[in-house]
């Protein structure tokens, strides 16, 4: 499980929007989607959390290094923006483990004969389809 790293409010700016899609009477009266805009280098994030977001390639990442997050899902502002929030959360998260390092290792003896077996049986098989020239 990845460490929790904690945003303050302070550096998030969220916006209510109107949503996109089909609605009912309420669709032009309501603005229940959330915009939310995280600006990375300003942030009070640990140096190298930033410089691993910056990396990222991420479409949510602008040039600017501004994450842009759209949430629409719900009817409610509120958990639109709790989705929007959480989004942002996973996108710090998973920036702030590092992958474990591969290490090289060599196939074991037998299953490089087990591949060199099935290669040379497979080899016969399309031997035995072509025709003689006599």
């Amino acid at each position: 499980m990845p460490p929790l790293i904690s945003i303050p409010p302070d550096e998030i700016e969220i916006t209510a929007i109107r949503a996109q899609g089909c609605g009912g009477q309420n669709v032009n009266k309501v603005s229940n989607a959330v915009h939310l805009r995280f600006d990375i280098a300003a942030s009070s994030l640990p140096e190298e959390i930033r410089q691993r977001l910056l990396r990222l390639g991420d479409q949510r990442i602008s040039k600017d290094g501004v994450v842009v997050i759209k949430a629409q899902e719900f009817r409610s502002l509120e958990k639109n923006r709790a989705e929007a929030m959480r989004r942002l959360e996973m996108l710090v998260a998973s920036v702030a483990t590092l992958p474990a390092r591969r290490r090289p290792t060599k196939p074991t003896y037998s299953s490089v004969k087990r591949r060199l077996e099935s290669k040379s049986r497979r080899s016969a098989i399309k031997a035995g389809r072509r025709t003689r020239e006599d």
